[in-house]
């Protein structure tokens, strides 16, 4: 079986009121507006961003790693408007022997609460498993971010356990909770008509 290789692309995909693309300078504004938002990156583990130029960097950094097979990011807009509202992807992938990959998302707050998470998490959940070949998404969340592990769990992850000062970050190490939803369960709720999948 020949594994699952991008070629540095990031493929355009949709869902109902949603596009998922490649990220490009031209996001910065709307994205540093996301990114520099202490609500918005409470639980991401990284301070607001200072300046515009910390925005471009981080654009740039996640197409590069896209280009070497290591991650792949998704600027997150509303197909209506052209609007970018977060970005999503998969924050690492492995296929030989392991077949997982970890998911990652942000979003702006006005727009929190619309269920375009849960559609975008939908959106790049069925790649993984029906174009990247993945067996196993894994999702890495601070315990006290509530509004994600209901978001997950209403997705079908399980809640593996929590890994002990798992992360360094500027205020110490942090404790994280692993999630997963395996393909097998996926297909299964799939299959049983299942809302949130």
């Amino acid at each position: 079986m020949e594994l699952f290789k991008c070629g540095g692309e990031i493929p355009v995909l949709e869902s109902e009121r949603l596009r998922l693309r490649r990220m490009e300078r031209e996001d910065g504004p709307a994205l540093h507006k996301f990114w520099s938002d202490p609500e918005v990156v409470r639980y991401m583990n990284i301070p607001p961003f200072a300046s515009i130029e910390d925005t471009h960097q981080m654009i740039d950094l996640l197409n590069g790693l896209a280009e070497s097979e290591d991650a792949m990011r998704w600027a997150i807009e509303l197909k209506e408007t052209g609007q970018v509202i977060g970005s999503c992807g998969f924050n690492t992938w492995e296929l030989a022997g392991a077949f997982r990959g970890e998911i990652g998302y942000d979003l702006g707050q006005e727009f929190w609460g619309s269920g375009y998470m849960s559609e975008t998490l939908r959106t790049v959940i069925r790649y993984g498993y029906e174009t990247m070949g993945l067996n196993r998404i894994e999702a890495l969340v601070d315990p006290r971010n509530e509004a994600s592990r209901k978001l997950l769990a209403a997705l079908g992850f399980q809640e593996e356990g929590l890994l002990r000062e798992y992360q360094k970050t500027e205020e110490g190490f942090v404790d994280l909770i692993m999630y997963s939803l395996l393909k097998k369960d996926y297909d299964r709720r799939l299959n049983s008509g299942g809302a949130n999948v």
